[in-house]
């Protein structure tokens, strides 16, 4: 590796690189890196295997080290890096292929994700439903430890039971496993029944932060219990309770599940809505509901990204597309168009994340102070490009690109892959890097945002540079994010890509930690690879009830005008021919029962 740093002890780690050179009689491989980079490692000792995913056996291929180490591939390489008088010796201990084919991913075959979210779909619900062919909530536990086990945490939290439903949903949407559908269609039940408060004074839906099940009673608990939320109603945590019945909506149509989305926005609108300055506030108190009451301390007269930017990937892009209400794509505009005004900094290329409310930065709040997190500047270019797909404006793409093209450098890790979590937003002087808050760890939710992001700019734009990016995102996380000895996805990794297990991190469910990302993941992957990148089909579920809209909306994602096609439709099991192609819709006959039907979208080039 070229470089001024020459180590002067012995250390393990990890080399993400396309192979440039090779000599398989002296078992000596080159590596190019991310950032340009050369590694030059012996392998004469190194085990080898093939990317696997969840369910899959472990594949050797250690006899095969020779054969596959062909110019171009892509690989992963954990050695030993040994010093020497010349800087150091690698010498290759593992080694991991992303595919049989140099030029093929394994996790671009269409099967890839679908096959991942069926087997995080079981993990989860066997953990806490058992076998049982009658899941009960009342069973539900927000903690599940390593294995799955639940833990002993006796409050059933709303946004992590809201957050199973999605994937729960999304699994269905998948593949027409009707028991994940029971599930979700269960869990939006007792979220309704135990976790929904409906103010008819107001007109109004809150949603408590859970409940306390201890003693085998039932006690509501109405504010946050969270250190930064304390004894306030947060906004994120009512735009999470919707996250998980509104996909559920996008299935069944359920009125019941509409009337309390519509209550809760009248909440963020009449409550958390700054009606003069723009935006949402972060909190407001439980008794008055005003945003700037003395008791919320620091979170008083508060704006954030969560309170902006998370009703759109949380639900209301998936509200509008169940419904194709303008009234949800207004909303849509005014957040994204204050994103655009409001979020970037000149001279940084990191976005401002926390407000006073006339929208003055705030970088003295909390943990945060003036510090990035790298995966919702992320989470901004991929949301960005879904709403320009629903009202273009050039403003969208162009921030979009611009966090695309700019973010590798300063939040991803070009040695080995992945995306690192909190950084400072400003360099010190004389160093050209943002130092880490507080660990180089790598969370799988940044992960996610990653990946989806730099599909989706590849997608639209055709940019070589983001599809490599969007690869090599999804390539850590199959690598090094996926149980294969005890099921489900970790918390958290090593910037290495050990996995890291201490604390609330070895959990596979706690408050923070449920189904949703991973299973957002696999479903907007699976949309993004094969109606965007690879020109495939995708087929996907929905059950209608007899009392929903007759107009099914089945569009996966937002997705630019015209590039997809609904090309066949099936409703309970025959084909089906009253259905617009390019609007996808699907005029549904009267029914006295739930009807499945089977929708599969083609790319309209």
């Amino acid at each position: 590796m070229t470089g001024d740093y020459r180590p002067d002890f012995l250390f393990s780690d990890l080399v993400a690189g396309y192979v440039s050179e090779h000599d398989p009689a002296g078992r000596v491989v080159t590596l190019r890196t991310g950032d340009g980079r050369t590694v030059r490692a012996e392998y004469s000792t190194a085990t080898a295997e093939m990317l696997r995913n969840l369910g899959e056996p472990y594949q050797d291929v250690t006899g095969r080290l020779a054969e596959l180490l062909v110019p171009g591939r892509h690989v992963f390489l954990y050695g030993v890096f040994y010093p020497s008088r010349s800087g150091y010796t690698v010498e290759a201990k593992h080694v991991t292929f992303l595919g049989e084919q140099a030029s093929r991913y394994a996790f671009e075959d269409g099967g890839w994700w679908p096959h991942q979210l069926g087997e995080l779909a079981r993990f989860y619900r066997l953990a806490q439903f058992g076998q049982t062919s009658d899941p009960d909530f009342a069973d539900y536990r927000t903690q599940l430890r390593l294995s799955g086990n639940k833990g002993d945490h006796h409050v059933q939290e709303t946004d992590t039971i809201s957050r199973l439903v999605y994937g729960m949903a999304s699994a269905y949407m998948l593949s027409g496993d009707e028991d994940y559908l029971r599930i979700a269609e269960r869990g939006t039940d007792y979220l309704r029944d135990h976790m929904r408060f409906v103010d008819r004074d107001s007109d109004v839906v809150y949603w408590y932060h859970g409940i306390d099940v201890r003693g085998g009673t039932e006690t509501k608990i109405f504010t946050s219990e969270f250190d930064d939320d304390y004894r306030a109603i947060p906004a994120y945590e009512q735009i999470y309770a919707l996250v998980g019945p509104t996909q559920t909506y996008r299935l069944t149509g359920d009125p019941r599940i509409a009337g309390d989305i519509d209550a809760t926005l009248r909440l963020f609108h009449r409550y958390f809505k700054d009606h003069e300055r723009g935006g949402y506030y972060s909190h407001i108190d439980p008794l008055e509901l005003s945003p700037h009451h003395p008791s919320l301390g620091r979170n008083r007269s508060r704006k954030n990204w969560n309170s902006i930017g998370d009703h759109a990937p949380a639900y209301l892009l998936n509200l509008y597309l169940a419904t194709g209400d303008a009234r949800h794509a207004d909303m849509l505009e005014e957040c994204f168009d204050l994103i655009i005004e409001r979020f970037p900094e000149d001279g940084s290329p990191f976005v401002q994340e926390r407000f006073h409310e006339d929208w003055s930065a705030d970088r003295t709040w909390g943990w945060q102070q003036d510090r990035a997190v790298v995966g919702h500047n992320l989470k901004i270019a991929w949301n960005l490009m879904r709403m320009n797909a629903i009202r273009p404006k050039a403003r969208y793409t162009e921030l979009a690109r611009h966090i695309g093209q700019t973010m590798p450098a300063v939040g991803a890790d070009l040695q080995r892959h992945g995306w690192y979590d909190v950084v400072e937003r400003t360099r010190r002087p004389g160093e050209d890097f943002h130092r880490m808050a507080w660990h180089d760890r790598k969370a799988w939710w940044q992960q996610e945002q990653a990946i989806l992001a730099y599909q989706i700019l590849a997608g639209n734009t055709g940019d070589a540079d983001f599809r490599t990016q969007a690869r090599e995102s999804a390539a850590f996380y199959n690598a090094f994010f996926l149980d294969h000895e005890e099921g489900g996805v970790y918390f958290n990794v090593l910037a290495d890509g050990l996995p890291y297990l201490l604390g609330s991190e070895r959990m596979k469910a706690n408050h923070a930690m449920s189904l949703y990302h991973k299973a957002e993941l696999c479903l907007l992957a699976t949309v993004y690879e094969r109606l965007l990148l690879n020109d495939e089909p995708l087929p996907l579920w929905f059950r209608p009830l007899p009392e929903a809209d007759r107009t099914l909306r089945v569009a996966p994602d937002a997705l630019p005008p015209g590039s997809v096609r609904l090309g066949a439709v099936e409703v309970d099991g025959s084909p089906f021919t009253d259905f617009d192609p390019d609007a996808l819709t699907i005029e549904l006959p009267r029914s006295e029962k739930p009807l499945t039907v089977r929708a599969t979208l083609q790319p309209a080039r």
